[in-house]
């Protein structure tokens, strides 16, 4: 398991990236979603977290959003179900992202 130092107004986090469930955008700031933690707001943006985070691991489904692969349950419709129960619209063009989650989760 790998950890991840994510920097926060507080000092750094020291997290595991499996228990990272995703991370959404909102201008200069994102939200970590955790499995087994409240949310996160921290200021960096989604490209930051897509450079330092494992690329076989996360997705970036949308412009707004990184899922962590071993945390989606279904896809239906282009929408993600994830483990927390949180549903995810993929966009248009990150629709062939879906099917790369479903080939390496298989």
């Amino acid at each position: 398991m790998k950890h991840f130092l994510i920097p926060t107004d507080r000092g750094k986090k020291n997290v595991l990236e499996n228990n990272i469930i995703r991370i959404e955008a909102s201008s200069n700031y994102c939200r970590i979603f955790f499995n087994n933690e409240k949310p996160l707001l921290v200021a960096k943006v989604l490209h930051w977290f897509q450079d330092h985070l494992e690329e076989d691991m996360f997705c970036r489904i949308h412009r707004s959003h990184l899922v962590n692969r071993t945390h989606v349950c279904e896809i239906k419709n282009s929408i993600l179900t994830l483990s927390n129960g949180d549903k995810v619209q993929m966009s248009r063009r990150k629709r062939h992202a879906g099917d790369l989650i479903l080939k390496l989760s298989a």
